[in-house]
């Protein structure tokens, strides 16, 4: 079952600064095509136990044989299979370099999951749906929120997120899948983290979450100021400096740490970053959860 929801069933976010306007060149843009919810005609059980498995990764626009092989590890892998909570980004739809495929919406067929699929406005008319984030979850999707970033990357590209809260027992718990753009600085990457921020203090306070998904935090200074903020906030993250991101540039590896999975509410049983899938460039984080008492 798919919804393609009109713009006055689901809030939009985008923080508010004269200079963070869309585009002239972004107002033919249809933003109500732009976000999808559904779910899987045939739903698999959530989890019964106490703990909830958390996966983030940047797919980076898998199809054919990849996109199946990603499916199988989300079945059977001893690290990231049968999540309870998935968080992508560079997830196509109906673009010809995935065979118009509608990732999204395969993989919560395939995996009996609920999903949720966004992309940022398009630069240019007439252009492909650009490539979104997504998430999907055991649990029933609530109060799906399309968050467009603030700043714009070259050539005017925007970057989105999405939010979400899922009900797990008799707590709500609110669910965040990001990408940043790369090519901004710092202090523009850090207004665009923040965005995700500004929209959970908008809600009861100290609501239990995940902020999850690929920053591109590679500049020098990234790291730390990344920390900074998400630890102001009173988050939390399992992982140390683990790099994240292998590519090779005139076969030199280039190991970076883009990636992130940062809790509130919430401890980290056990994680890891699985390095055995290579499907994308990114390697996929994963961590078993629990609520933390309040």
């Amino acid at each position: 079952m798919v919804q393609f929801l009109p713009l006055s069933s689901v809030q939009q976010t985008t923080k508010s600064r004269e200079a963070n306007k869309p585009s002239s060149k972004e107002a033919h843009a249809d933003n109500s095509s732009l976000f999808e919810t559904g779910q899987a005609r045939k739903l698999r059980t959530p989890p019964t136990s106490a703990e909830l498995k958390i996966v983030s990764y940047n797919m980076r626009w898998r199809s054919g044989e990849d996109l199946k092989k990603l499916i199988n590890l989300f079945r059977e892998d001893a690290e990231i299979g049968n999540p309870s909570i998935v968080a992508l980004q560079e997830v196509d739809r109906q673009k010809e370099r995935s065979g118009k495929t509608n990732t999204a919406k395969l993989l919560a067929d395939e995996l009996g999951l609920y999903y949720a699929w966004a992309a940022p406005p398009s630069s240019k008319s007439g252009a492909e749906e650009e490539t979104g984030v997504a998430i999907l979850s055991t649990y029933p999707l609530l109060d799906v929120q399309r968050i467009v970033l603030p700043h714009e990357g070259p050539g005017h590209r925007r970057r989105v997120a999405l939010g979400a809260s899922v009900k797990v027992g008799e707590t709500l718990l609110r669910v965040y899948s990001a990408h940043a753009e790369t090519r901004i600085s710092m202090e523009k990457k850090l207004d665009q983290l923040n965005a995700l921020v500004d929209d959970l203090n908008r809600r009861q306070a100290a609501i239990p979450a995940i902020v999850m998904g690929d920053f591109n935090t590679w500049q020098g200074d990234a790291e730390q100021k990344t920390i900074r903020l998400f630890t102001a906030a009173r988050f939390v993250t399992p992982f140390g400096s683990q790099t994240t991101f292998l590519r090779r540039v005139l076969f030199i590896p280039v190991e970076l740490r883009l990636d992130w999975i940062w809790m509130r509410g919430l401890e980290a049983v056990s994680y890891g970053i699985d390095r055995k899938v290579d499907v994308s460039d990114h390697w996929p984080l994963w961590t078993n959860v629990r609520l933390t008492k309040r």
